[in-house]
Formats: structure tokens, sequence, C-alpha cells
């Protein structure tokens, strides 16, 4: 009798205990996930409102660069490549850090903004002008018609880009690249490996842009445009990047050294880098038909 009722207790002790502690056991692994949620969120918010604000900044300052206006006057005088004398003022030739080496932190990284010029004053025409002068077809000095819309077509199609864009991006690429003494096809290849002509992706170590160009290391290019959030406009990452790679080659003196350079390799290996940058340079080439550049 006794042992019964000691067998019916220890039975009914289990059955209170057990759906208490398998209710335990559940609440302690939501409780841990609600933790590792919020611990995720309070580390990706901030990052995206700062990337949010950002992207804000330099799309205001791609439509206000053209003079304030959203649409562009539809006249000959909207599109002219930069002019050497512009560049020259505009461009500090000083040899500068590859886009992966460390910069030495110079006096005055924050002028006040009025002393900042637009990039439409600093000798680079606006992205806006390039998408209308692609639109209406313009000429682009050291191509003929066919060869932009061999390129245009080819960036278009391979990158899933508005082909309206990819002209435009050509129109930039090739005055840029000439100014700098650069093979714009070589421009374009690089663009293609940095970033896939995603003008607003930005690295996990910090690259920023078209042509990944490191904005802290940088900033003293970046000043005379407005700043750091003039990274993000396609001209002025263009414009820096171009110089950026110009410097690398030469340093380095060569082709292949320079983008190891651009890359940041300080040692024998870019990791395939330069390869892959000249082999999408002959893919470029030949849908252009244009001819290597040296």
């Amino acid at each position: 009798m006794v042992a019964g009722f000691s067998d019916r207790l220890q039975h009914g002790a289990r059955a209170v205990v057990s759906p208490v502690s398998e209710f335990i056991h559940v609440s302690a692994i939501y409780l841990g996930l609600a933790v590792l949620t919020t611990l995720a969120l309070s580390l990706v918010l901030p990052s995206m409102r700062q990337q949010s604000r950002q992207l804000h900044e330099v799309v205001l300052a791609m439509f206000q660069a053209d003079g304030g206006s959203y649409s562009a006057p539809d006249s000959d005088e909207i599109w002219s490549p930069m002019a050497s004398s512009d560049v020259a003022d505009a461009t500090d030739n000083t040899s500068s850090p590859a886009a992966g080496e460390t910069a030495a932190e110079q006096p005055g990284d924050n002028p006040p903004a009025a002393a900042q010029p637009p990039v439409a004053q600093a000798g680079v025409p606006g992205f806006m002008q390039a998408v209308s002068a692609s639109i209406h077809d313009r000429a682009v000095p050291g191509a003929t018609a066919s060869q932009v819309h061999g390129l245009r077509s080819y960036l278009a199609r391979k990158y899933r880009i508005s082909p309206s864009v990819a002209g435009a991006l050509v129109r930039i690429v090739f005055p840029v690249a000439r100014d700098l003494k650069l093979d714009p096809q070589l421009m374009l290849a690089v663009i293609a490996i940095e970033s896939r002509y995603n003008p607003f992706v930005e690295s996990s170590v910090g690259a920023q842009g078209l042509m990944q160009v490191m904005g802290t290391v940088h900033r003293d290019k970046l000043r005379q445009y407005g700043g750091q959030p003039a990274i993000f406009n396609p001209v002025v990452n263009i414009r820096v990047g171009g110089q950026i790679l110009a410097d690398c080659i030469r340093r380095r003196g060569s082709v292949q050294s320079g983008l190891a350079c651009y890359v940041g390799a300080s040692g024998p290996s870019d990791g395939g880098y330069g390869a892959k940058v000249l082999a999408e340079r002959r893919r470029i080439a030949l849908a252009s038909g244009i001819p290597l550049g040296k």
C-alpha cells in the first residue's frame, strides 16, 4: 500500500516538474535569441544610419552639381570634357599612397564648408551632364561612335546598368584617362573588378565607390571636391581613383606592378588582382574594337 502510494506520488511530481522544466528550457532559448538579436541590431543600425546619411548627401550633391537644378538644359554646352588647364589646377599631382596604403594625417583636414569648391568648379563635369551627353549620343574624344556604342552595350549587358549610365561613365573615364595619361580601357577594367559598376558599394575595409577609394587615406584628394561624402559621386570617385592608379603605375614602373600597388599588395603577389583586371581590359577592348593601350 505504502509502495503504491509512493509510486503515485513520484509519478505526480514528474508530471508537474516535466512541463515546468520544458517551459524553462524553451524560455531560455528564446531569451538567448532575443539578446543576440538586440546586440546585432545595436551594432548594425548605427552603421546603416550613417550610410543612409552619406547616400542622401551624395545624391543631393550629384543633382545639384550642375547648377542647383534637377534637369540640365538641352544644349551643346551641357557636355565638355575636362580642359587640361582646369585639371592641372584642380588636381594635386604630388605622389600619393595607393588605395590600400596608409597616408599621414595632414593639418586642416576639415576646412570650412564655404572654402570647399563644388565639383563643377573643380574642373570635373557633373554626372548628370555626362548622362545627358550619353542620351544625346554626343562624341567622345579618342573613340568613334561605333566604339562607344560597343563599350556601352558591353558594360550595360554584363554589369546590368542602364545603357545611358554606361555611356555616361565612358564619357567620364575617357577625358580623365587622357589627362592622367592612362589607358581608358584599363580604368574601365579596374572599375569592373573593384565594384562591378556599383557607385555606392563599400568593402569590409572601408573602400568605397566605383574605384573603391579609401576615403580615410585619401581625404586630401577629396577635400577639393567637398570632402568625404563626395567619394560616392561617380565623377569624383573616378577622378580620385584614376589619380591614385596613375601614381601607382608611375612609382612602380609598370601597369602590372601599379595594379598591385593600387590593390594594396606589399609583397610579390597581388592575389591574382592584376590578372583579373588585365583580362577584363582585353574583353573590353574586344567589345569596343579599340586597340589596347600601353
